[in-house]
């Protein structure tokens, strides 16, 4: 006969837990949004990755496997490096002015008691229009034709060719994507700002401290969750930036405003290579998963 110390082993436990009533209830009320999660989203995910490893098709006849040659193509297309430095320039560009210009605002807003709300709903309306309106709008204004060069002509500026020209046509695009990304930042700043403990400012102000010393010893460290957000968060928005190049300039002139996404979206759409395309995509949602990652692990460490 076996001894007492044999009957309930850990592994034992860990299935009575499984097999409990509230664990096997917990698991019938997520069945439905796994299902959803593994339908709409690892699936693809894995289907993404396969097919980056194909010649790529929408039928099964048309897909063989082609091992690391898509990855390589890419690595070898000068077309490639030069959309990968248009993203990364586009990335960095808008990155900064799209944290720094909503954190300062939502210092002044967080001061402007009266006319907080007001303000926030102005600012924030970017956030809720359509990429695609807010494109044509740019696109209208910046023509050569258009509102800007109207004004600058007023103070004795020649018209400037902004979307023709491959030095002012990136600007553009990244003019709108701050633009578009500096009323939800601006928002998620406010509400950091309201979880700093009023009590550290009055302390900082009895010892003396000035305006800029409590912002640099108080506000910028309290904020440091909400910054890593905001800079992710932004980062994976400008990644993804497809509506923009789209409406207002196809990625030219001369491939000078071709962005990642778009690059994407032509060799899938365009040139029907897939497998390639698909590569691309793959090494972008690698980039993304770093970035996320690398959020989680710098807010652990806040903590």
């Amino acid at each position: 006969m076996p001894s007492d110390s044999f009957k309930n082993t850990p592994s034992d436990g860990r299935l009575s837990r499984l097999l409990d009533r509230d664990a096997i209830s917990a698991w019938l009320f997520l069945l439905p949004a796994l299902s959803l999660l593994s339908l709409f989203v690892l699936y693809p995910i894995g289907y993404l990755c396969y097919l980056s490893f194909t010649s790529g098709s929408f039928t099964r006849e048309g897909v063989h496997w082609v091992g690391l040659r898509n990855y390589w193509r890419l690595f070898l297309s000068p077309d490639f490096w030069q959309v990968l430095g248009n993203t990364g320039y586009f990335t960095v560009a808008t990155l900064i002015p799209s944290v720094l210009i909503p954190l300062a605002l939502a210092v002044l807003l967080d001061r402007a008691i009266a006319l907080r709300g007001w303000l926030r709903a102005a600012y924030f309306i970017p956030s809720i229009t359509s990429l695609v309106a807010a494109g044509l709008g740019f696109r209208w204004l910046f023509q050569t034709d258009g509102a800007i060069n109207a004004g600058l002509t007023l103070f004795g500026i020649a018209p400037i060719p902004w979307l023709q020209d491959t030095t002012w046509a990136m600007p553009v695009l990244i003019l709108l994507s701050i633009w578009k990304q500096l009323g939800f930042n601006m928002v998620v700043f406010l509400a950091g700002l309201q979880t700093i403990p009023t009590s550290r400012y009055e302390a900082a102000e009895l010892d003396g401290a000035g305006a800029w010393q409590k912002f640099w010893h108080i506000t910028l460290p309290g904020l440091r969750p909400t910054l890593i957000f905001a800079a992710v968060t932004t980062a994976i928005f400008t990644l993804r930036s497809f509506e923009q190049v789209y409406v207002i300039t196809g990625g030219g002139p001369l491939n000078s405003t071709n962005l990642m996404v778009y690059y994407i979206y032509e060799q899938a759409f365009a040139q029907f290579d897939f497998g390639y395309a698909a590569a691309a995509a793959t090494l972008l949602l690698i980039a993304a998963i770093a970035l996320v990652y690398w959020q989680l692990k710098a807010t652990e460490e806040t903590e």
